[in-house]
C-alpha cells in the first residue's frame, strides 16, 4: 500500500521512507498547519491540541533515534 502526502507542494510517496524521515514530514506538516491562515482562524475545542501532537512527534523521534521499540508506544498497536 502505498500513502502520499498531498498539498501546496507536489504529491510525495511516504511508503519507502524511513520512520525517522516520517516523523520529520509529520513535525513540518504540524508547523504548516498551525501557520496557515485557515487554521489560525479555526475556532474550535477538542481533546487534543497541536502542541500535544507536537510533543508526541518529538518524543516519537526521540525513540526512534534511540532504537527503542517504537510498537509497544501507545497508538502503535498491530
Amino acid at each position: 500500500m502505498t500513502f502520499t502526502i498531498s498539498g501546496t507542494q507536489p504529491e510525495a510517496s511516504i511508503s519507502g521512507n524511513s520512520l525517522s524521515e516520517l516523523v520529520s514530514q509529520a513535525q513540518e506538516l504540524l508547523l504548516q498547519i498551525r501557520q496557515h491562515p485557515q487554521f489560525k482562524g479555526l475556532r474550535f475545542d477538542c481533546d487534543v491540541a497541536l502542541g500535544d501532537v507536537k510533543q508526541y512527534f518529538n518524543y516519537l523521534e526521540w525513540a526512534v533515534n534511540a532504537d527503542l521499540e517504537v510498537s509497544k508506544f501507545e497508538g502503535f498497536t498491530e
